[in-house]
């Protein structure tokens, strides 16, 4: 029996965020109209579930709606990525029975925006170390000192979910995971935003200075390294295959991109024909389609399979970081072969492949990255190094 997949993105307000991007991106600036649209469609809410007011899409549907929204402007996608990673760990959470995390699906049906405040300079333990201090308050919630990193959102968000390390009790030490207000105090946004590609997430620098996550927002507490806990297992889980998503999504465009330069531009050598009836071109192309393929089954296939809680077994963090690395690396591969057909036109800033191809880039620096996916990876099969 065929499956029904929900969908909230409108192909004419895809077009309306689409039309946009190139402009927020010479600018170095927030997507506003964006997200103000996506909040009108209900999109902020994807997660949410049906009972408090929002979609309840599963992950399957809303990566599937995270690819066309990266292929229409990859940094708005990747900004309301991070809101939508957020939410969708806890609706996984809460859909599993655990609701200590309900209050951010409540939030976020209020009309809250969430974004990530993990990333840190020189932490290449991820979410296994924190150079972050947590300091307890007497009532059970957390003071959070540190600065985080690519908080995307940075302009508009207004819940920050973010950890840090208590070390107060030198024999069990803990990452303490919690959501701050913005409006709460202790907290500084930078205006250093000024990159390379993916200009519009503003993903800006994050300054901790006490900012509070009351007792009830206070949501695990966790020993320092690997961890069993479901929590860890949601985030991967809705973090990578989203992250995959979006990257597909800049594939996708780049597929048709290319393939309407190669029918558009002609060549002397073939008497005036087109490119695409270049055997050079065709290839080109098609090695391009080949790689975008595998990567949007993948995507939709693993997001399945969590909505489905399919037993990966020791293998399922493999599978998650594989899926990272096998889809931004694709994405690149696409967008390089569709710029090599579409001719020296794409290497102006204004040009729409010259942005994807900048934009394509930054996939390399999310986690997880290849050096840990090949740890990962390799210990699912291998088992773990012999001290």
């Amino acid at each position: 029996m065929a499956r029904t997949l929900r969908s909230l993105l409108t192909d004419d307000l895809l077009e309306r965020i689409h039309e946009r991007a190139a402009g927020h991106d010479r600018d170095n600036t927030f997507p506003h109209d964006d997200l103000a649209d996506l909040v009108a469609a209900g999109y902020l809410t994807a997660f949410v579930p049906e009972r408090l007011g929002g979609a309840g899409l599963s992950l399957e549907e809303v990566a599937r709606e995270q690819v066309r929204l990266g292929a229409a402007a990859p940094a708005t996608a990747l900004a309301v990525n991070m809101h939508l990673v957020v939410t969708g760990l806890a609706a996984l959470l809460v859909a599993r029975g655990d609701d200590s995390v309900e209050f951010i699906l409540t939030d976020a049906a209020a009309g809250e925006i969430f974004a990530f405040g993990n990333s840190e300079a020189g932490n290449d333990l991820v979410m296994f170390g924190s150079r972050t201090r947590a300091e307890r308050q007497d009532d059970g919630g957390y003071r959070y000192f540190g600065t985080k990193i690519f908080t995307s959102l940075s302009p508009v968000w207004t819940r920050l979910a973010t950890f840090g390390l208590d070390e107060s009790d030198g024999q069990d030490p803990r990452l303490v995971h919690g959501v701050v207000p913005r409006d709460g105090g202790g907290i500084d946004t930078r205006d250093d935003w000024d990159t390379l590609g993916m200009r519009a997430t503003q993903s800006a620098t994050t300054v901790l200075d006490g900012a509070l996550a009351p007792a009830g927002r206070v949501y695990r507490s966790l020993p320092p390294g690997p961890s069993a806990d479901p929590f860890v297992f949601a985030l991967f889980a809705v973090f990578e295959v989203l992250l995959a998503a979006v990257y597909t999504g800049v594939g996708r465009r780049a597929i048709e991109l290319g393939v309407a330069a190669a029918q558009r531009r002609t060549s002397m050598k073939y008497d005036g024909r087109a490119y695409a009836q270049d055997p050079d071109i065709r290839w080109r192309i098609a090695d391009a389609v080949l790689a975008q393929d595998g990567a949007e089954l993948q995507v939709f296939a693993l997001a399945r399979d969590v909505d489905e809680q399919v037993d990966h077994g020791r293998r399922w963090f493999a599978q998650l970081v594989g899926l990272k690395v096998r889809a931004t690396e694709s994405a690149r591969v696409v967008v390089d072969g569709a710029i090599r057909v579409s001719g020296g036109g794409s290497y102006f800033s204004g040009n729409e492949l010259g942005r994807l191809y900048r934009d394509v880039l930054a996939g390399i620096f999310h986690p997880s990255d290849d050096e840990s996916a090949h740890s990962t990876v390799a210990t699912s099969v291998l088992g773990p190094p012999e001290a």
